[in-house]
């Protein structure tokens, strides 16, 4: 289990914004407008503390669709419609209009599920001196559970956001965020953010 309330050093810190794209959103149409409130508050939060922001975002080129093997999960899901909908050129695989990156931030596009295995991301946060990452995405069963088990395994400190995932199945989010994710990360809400932070002097 991870400490009960760690404490950030803003310097080594960054927000992972994950699939916030209006393709993803509009399948949790009811929960986006709160969920985009949220990833907000949390980006403004870690800019004005010092940390940085990271978002991630799943989108497909041509040669993406071409190369995605038969025996891959995704190949089954991969309908016309869908690359369509998913092909990095179209305005809803872009990052969410309220949540528009500044030029300092670290933004990647993937080609699976997790924020890692097709992206330099982690080159990039271990450029920037990174070891801590606040996790905020949609679904809570996709990326995020993905990106957490291999931020683990890459030897981040995790912190979740609950109220900044969702899932398209309540349980399924509330399972996650109350008894998986705590074995590797500490869970929390946004409005309670700013109270794991270091203050700097």
């Amino acid at each position: 289990m991870t400490d009960a309330k760690p404490t950030l050093d803003p310097r080594r810190t960054a927000l992972l914004v994950m699939d916030y794209q209006p393709s993803i959103l509009g399948s949790l149409a009811a929960a986006a407008p709160d969920l985009l409130d949220k990833a907000a508050t949390a980006i403004d939060t870690v800019r004005d503390l010092g940390g940085r922001i990271g978002y991630v975002r799943v989108a497909f080129t041509d040669a993406d669709c071409d190369a995605i093997p038969a025996t891959s999960p995704i190949a089954a899901m991969a309908t016309p419609e869908l690359l369509r909908a998913m092909h990095a050129d179209v305005p809803g695989t872009a990052v969410h209009e309220r949540l528009t990156p500044h030029p300092q931030d670290i933004v990647v596009r993937k080609t699976r599920i997790g924020a890692f295995s097709t992206t330099d991301l982690d080159d990039r946060l271990r450029t920037a001196g990174i070891d801590t990452l606040i996790l905020a995405g949609v679904t809570t069963s996709g990326v995020v559970l993905s990106t957490l088990r291999d931020a683990a395994d890459r030897d981040y400190r995790l912190v979740v956001l609950a109220d900044a995932c969702a899932d398209h199945d309540p349980a399924v989010h509330n399972f996650l965020t109350d008894t998986i994710f705590p074995r590797q990360a500490h869970v929390t809400i946004t409005a309670q953010l700013p109270t794991l932070f270091r203050e700097q002097r």
